[in-house]
């Protein structure tokens, strides 16, 4: 009998952590050395626990990359994996695979990926799934071109078939769709009977027009950490307050209601240019053993962690610096991918 396929938890076990190199030619060109401290960080938090998958675009970026990580990543012999593939940018949460698994073999969707709605040149992105499908490491992965625009960042699951999702970000990609079509296309793609949608939250310097993973993340079956806001001079304190009136409505699978984590709203940090920058606390990764939190530099980070750690007692919570991450309107879980258990043999 073939088992049924099912998408899996991000907290499931992984084989390892998908994630690209920044350089000159990527929306980092203005803050390089910065944004490329944060992944040097990132990097070595990761490998503490698994397996790097490191995409660079050629053989001068990947010496460059060495440079930047130093001997004590690089002499971790055999967790980090090098790929040579061509992106336009690093936001492998959008742009890479999402993987499937049918009983414990893999599968890998690959949606269109337009650049959040045609803002950005994205057709070398769109390709990277592909791209992976034909290297030898990950050629045992069947994988599903699937015609309908879908970032990673937009959708989230507790592995038993529950999305969790903005209605926001799905009309503007699809304004022609109704909410039952939407449905019925990702209940058929990513083995999904139950929808859960939020109508409310948007942060400001967000291009991603309201990403679920900048919002309100499953950390467990019964368990939601979500971006709170509790200053009512703060721009997002309606929207953040409706959102969680939402989720409180909601019920977990069991019945009950979902068990709610709020994250404290980090103050106010702006651009050089004065715009703000969305400094979510949602937007972090988890990895085997561990949540990789994004941290601003800011009093909040440490009472964000305590939130993070209650949520997660199992794993341990480590801050990692992403203040220059955010001058490009993303943050940790968007420049990664996990690949669950089963994609490397």
């Amino acid at each position: 009998m073939t088992a049924a396929p099912r998408w899996p938890a991000e907290w499931e076990p992984q084989a390892g952590i998908l994630l690209a190199w920044p350089h000159q030619d990527t929306d980092w060109a203005a803050n390089l050395a910065a944004v490329e401290g944060s992944y040097r960080e990132l990097i070595h938090c990761i490998l503490g626990f698994e397996d790097v998958y490191l995409i660079v675009a050629d053989a001068g970026i990947r010496a460059r990359a060495e440079s930047v990580l130093g001997r004590s990543v690089l002499h971790q012999e055999g967790r980090l994996h090098w790929i040579e593939l061509p992106y336009n940018d690093t936001w492998l949460r959008d742009s890479g695979p999402i993987t499937l698994l049918d009983g414990r073999k893999p599968r890998w969707l690959d949606f269109v990926f337009t650049g959040w709605g045609d803002k950005f040149e994205a057709s070398l992105d769109d390709a990277l799934p592909a791209g992976l499908s034909a290297l030898p490491d990950f050629a045992h992965i069947p994988r599903q071109r699937v015609d309908f625009a879908l970032e990673g960042g937009a959708v989230e699951t507790d592995g038993k078939g529950t999305l969790l999702s903005t209605w926001t970000c799905m009309a503007r990609r699809h304004p022609g769709k109704s909410r039952s079509e939407v449905e019925k296309i990702l209940g058929q793609t990513l083995a999904l009977d139950r929808f859960l949608w939020l109508e409310q939250g948007e942060l400001a310097g967000d291009d991603t027009d309201a990403h679920i993973d900048t919002l309100a993340r499953f950390v467990s079956p019964e368990r939601i950490v979500y971006q709170g806001c509790e200053s009512p001079s703060d721009e997002h304190y309606r929207g953040l307050q409706a959102m969680a009136g939402e989720l409180e409505a909601m019920n977990a699978r069991s019945g009950r209601p979902f068990e709610l984590f709020p994250l404290p709203f980090a103050p106010p940090i702006h651009a050089e240019d004065g715009r703000r920058l969305a400094a979510s606390y949602a937007n972090f990764l988890i990895i085997n053993g561990a949540v990789l939190m994004p941290g601003y530099d800011v009093d909040t980070d440490l009472d964000a962690a305590e939130v993070l750690q209650a949520a997660m007692p199992d794993h341990d919570v480590i801050v990692v610096p992403c203040r220059p991450l955010i001058e490009q309107n993303g943050s940790l879980h968007c420049i990664s991918m996990q690949l669950p258990e089963g994609v490397v043999v």
